[in-house]
């Protein structure tokens, strides 16, 4: 049976529907960063969610070929998940969605490596037609956390956030998320720390009412 990190790992991925607190270890992720609005029709975030998948797909297909990769083991592919922030602001501001800057990443099993990721995209270059240029092998070490399952539209995040950081505060944690960083300005990213989204739900198929969406954001001891 395939190995489903969301079953495994619940406390990351299948939250209460009420603030907590979360430790969240270093993971490996295939990424790719941009700039703008997510709901720009054949715009750069939705292009490079093919990109995700089209290299994700291709290490757990790796299977039927002649590349072996240490230690594979067949696996469900990880839901989506995105970094988000806006210069000057720390936190989100639902309104200006064209200031946004990103980073789109999906999970990667433990076995890839560096050097198999380098693999995994001239074989999606290669066999897909793709420019995987974008994409990138990138950690990520979250820490401490406050997360919640927001169930609903995107739109309707800031009465959870609320909640969430209501729920801070009665903990003794302060948000600890950055701003003023710029796409082009990345070297630390993997240091940094930004509002979070784990996408559990397909919006292409999903009623806007149904959406379940752990947002997850970094805090610190106060």
């Amino acid at each position: 049976m395939a190995f489903d990190y969301k079953k495994e790992y619940k406390e990351f991925y299948l939250p209460k529907r009420k603030p907590e607190l979360v430790t969240v270890p270093p993971m490996n992720f295939v990424a790719v960063r941009g700039k703008g609005n997510p709901n720009e029709e054949d715009g750069a975030y939705k292009k490079s969610i093919s990109l995700l998948y089209g290299v994700v797909f291709t290490i757990k297909m790796s299977k039927r070929g002649d590349h072996r990769m240490e230690g594979y083991f067949d696996f469900v592919v990880p839901p989506l998940e995105g970094l988000w922030w806006q210069r000057g602001v720390k936190g989100v501001d639902y309104s200006r969605k064209e200031d946004f800057v990103w980073i789109a990443m999906i999970r990667l099993p433990e076995f890839v490596t560096r050097e198999e990721f380098l693999w995994a995209k001239e074989e999606a270059a290669a066999r897909k037609k793709m420019d995987v240029s974008g994409a990138e092998f990138f950690t990520y070490d979250e820490g401490l956390c406050v997360q919640c399952m927001h169930v609903g539209s995107y739109d309707d995040e800031p009465a959870t956030v609320e909640l969430m950081d209501a729920y801070a505060k009665e903990q003794g944690v302060v948000p600890d998320m950055c701003d003023g960083l710029d796409i082009l300005d990345m070297s630390g990213s993997e240091r940094a720390r930004f509002h979070h989204e784990i996408y559990l739900s397909d919006a292409r198929k999903c009623r806007p009412e149904n959406l379940k969406t752990v947002i997850r954001h970094p805090v610190r001891r106060g």
